[in-house]
């Protein structure tokens, strides 16, 4: 074990909770669900559901849930390889996952409201479904390898860069995806889109690095 049994019991709690999260989402759309499986490979998944795109999607909704739990797991481990070793806390591990999850969600909302008001709204709207898909599926990947580091292996620097190193490429594989398919629409509206990229793609995750390094 690499850690105190209490923080392996909560660890494990969240484990089983995304596990019975990605039990409930294939009970709610089995066909969904093995066409998402193969997204990486397939375009055929984000053919077919893109265009039955809901405000509140209820399968999306419950692989968001996995995905901020598995975050939060990972982001604790990473916490603590670059040299906090704070025990793990319930309460510390509320306010991490809730952080997570708002974070994500008001991203969304804000691309939703520069979408409208550069009048790309379809633009964003496909490109939002497919990075949300693309995340989802990085929250699936991320269940198992949080596993094996809680349990089997002890995270090290390297190790957590490969991680990253490797679901960054798995983000960028959609966003790939993204641009040759709307080539044609991103070229029309290509400062726009440039300017919304630069505003909800870069600049967020550069303050939370800067955040990061001066705590």
């Amino acid at each position: 074990m690499i850690r105190e049994v209490a923080s392996n019991e909560l660890f494990t709690v969240l484990l089983v909770l995304g596990l019975v999260v990605i039990a409930a989402t294939k009970l709610v759309a089995p066909k969904r669900f093995n066409d998402f499986i193969y997204i990486i490979g397939s375009y055929k998944y984000l053919k077919i559901y893109s265009r039955d795109q809901k405000f509140f999607d209820k399968f999306d909704a419950l692989l968001f849930i996995n995905l901020v739990l598995s975050v939060s797991v990972f982001s604790f481990m990473v916490y603590q390889v670059f040299g906090d070793e704070e025990t793990l806390t319930v309460n510390f591990m509320f306010k991490l996952t809730v952080g997570i999850g708002v974070f994500i969600l008001i991203k969304v909302l804000i691309e939703r409201l520069l979408g409208s008001l550069f009048e790309i709204d379809k633009l964003v709207e496909v490109y939002l479904f497919q990075k949300i898909s693309y995340k989802n599926y990085l929250g699936l990947l991320l269940l198992p390898i949080n596993a094996v580091l809680i349990f089997n292996i002890r995270p090290s620097l390297t190790m957590i860069y490969c991680i990253v190193g490797f679901l960054l490429v798995v983000n960028g594989v959609g966003l790939m995806t993204l641009f040759k398919t709307h080539l044609n629409v991103i070229k029309n509206n290509l400062f726009y889109f440039i300017l919304y990229l630069c505003a909800l793609e870069i600049a967020p995750y550069i303050i939370l690095y800067k955040v990061f390094i001066t705590k």
